[in-house]
């Protein structure tokens, strides 16, 4: 199943927008224009979904509240919407969309507006019921959030749960022992990835190993093996691969010795393999030379391909080596654009995909379109 389309209102950077997705979607923008908004509304929908742990008011409580969620250019209007299309296979199977508003009295609770769950044309859900007019706390949830009410579409609840959103920060992964700290809810930098690796069955986790491995040697100078290893004193999970040497046993490194590129890449590869819900990636780029950025869009192709259940990937981009490989498709890329009323999204237009077919990439014809118009004045401060 993937995420077909989406609409959203009030949302952050956006007062009014909607964008057609793809299999694999390139999200390209100024700083600051709203990419990472964009890829957080499915991290909204992910954190509703869980059953325990999440939910609503959470949700938007983690985010800072409802002013922080909602446009500055909303003016009157309240209510923040998410809508979203799914597909399974060439047909649309479901559609969610919420509502959500502050209660406007009293404690100023966030209530539910509205809330649909349309199933191959059938309604299932229409929010609020007059059971919910009737009990006005039953609109603190949504149905999303609740095994006892989302059994017809529990299927939704489960895709947005699974979603996985990572953006590795190498020192946190290398340095965790030492840095202590908190981890965040769901780890998105990655503190706790060896723990994920570690969770998996030791033939799974085996096989994959040896394909990433396969792949660093193509990108990393002297790599020969990657492999799992357990501290037998701490019981720690550590990755370790091994480098040409020419004492055959003093080649091995453990992954505080990795580059910040190599764990990086390591973190992707093993992300595209490690499941089929959705996958937001934010700039996955950093740390790595630009030769294997290029081939970033030829592996997305290429495990998608292999994979029975294909993996849906949102990727937000600065990167002109990464938009520079021929095979992207201009059709999952997307355009956002800043504005005296919020943000835009769009996708290619007339004249960038002429451009694209007579042979220009799209770092040529559409990133361009993203970069402040004042950035060379950045050199005379």
């Amino acid at each position: 199943m993937i995420v077909a389309h989406l609409a959203l209102k009030n949302w952050r950077n956006f007062r009014d927008v909607e964008a057609d997705l793809s299999e694999t979607t390139y999200i390209l923008g100024a700083n600051a224009s709203g990419k990472s908004n964009l890829l957080d509304v499915f991290r909204f929908l992910r954190d509703i979904s869980k059953s325990q742990g999440g939910g609503l008011q959470k949700a938007i409580a983690d985010r800072g509240g409802i002013s922080k969620l909602r446009c500055l250019h909303a003016r009157r209007d309240p209510e923040v919407r998410i809508e979203v299309m799914l597909l399974d296979g060439e047909e649309t199977k479901w559609r969610y969309a919420l509502g959500f508003k502050p209660e406007g009295k009293g404690a100023q609770r966030i209530l539910v507006s509205s809330e649909q769950v349309m199933h191959n044309g059938r309604q299932i859900l229409n929010r609020p019921t007059k059971e919910d007019e009737q009990d006005e706390t039953r609109r603190t949830q949504t149905h999303l959030e609740q095994i006892q009410t989302n059994a017809e579409f529990r299927e939704i609840a489960e895709f947005f749960g699974d979603t996985t959103y990572l953006h590795l920060v190498p020192q946190l992964l290398k340095f965790g022992e030492r840095i202590g700290g908190q981890r965040l809810e769901d780890d998105p930098f990655g503190q706790g990835f060896l723990e994920r690796v570690a969770s998996k069955p030791p033939r799974t986790r085996d096989a994959r190993l040896v394909q990433i491995g396969e792949a660093l040697k193509q990108a990393v100078p002297q790599f020969e093996q990657l492999a799992f290893d357990k501290d037998t004193i701490t019981g720690r999970p550590h990755l370790k691969a091994r480098y040409a040497h020419h004492r055959p046993h003093a080649g091995w490194q453990r992954e505080d010795q990795f580059s910040d590129g190599t764990l990086r890449l390591l973190a992707l590869l093993w992300s595209l393999l490690e499941g089929n819900s959705l996958l937001l990636l934010e700039e996955p780029e950093l740390s790595l030379n630009d030769a294997i950025v290029r081939q970033i869009p030829v592996m997305l192709q290429r495990v998608q391909r292999r994979s029975k259940k294909r993996r849906q990937v949102l990727i937000t981009t600065h990167s002109e080596a990464l938009l520079s490989n021929p095979g992207i498709d201009a059709r999952g890329v997307l355009v956002i654009e800043t504005g005296s009323n919020g943000s835009t999204v769009r996708g290619v237009i007339k004249e960038e995909q002429d451009a694209i077919d007579a042979g220009f990439s799209v770092a040529e014809t559409v990133l361009p379109s993203t970069r402040p118009e004042s950035a060379d004045q950045l050199g005379f401060w």
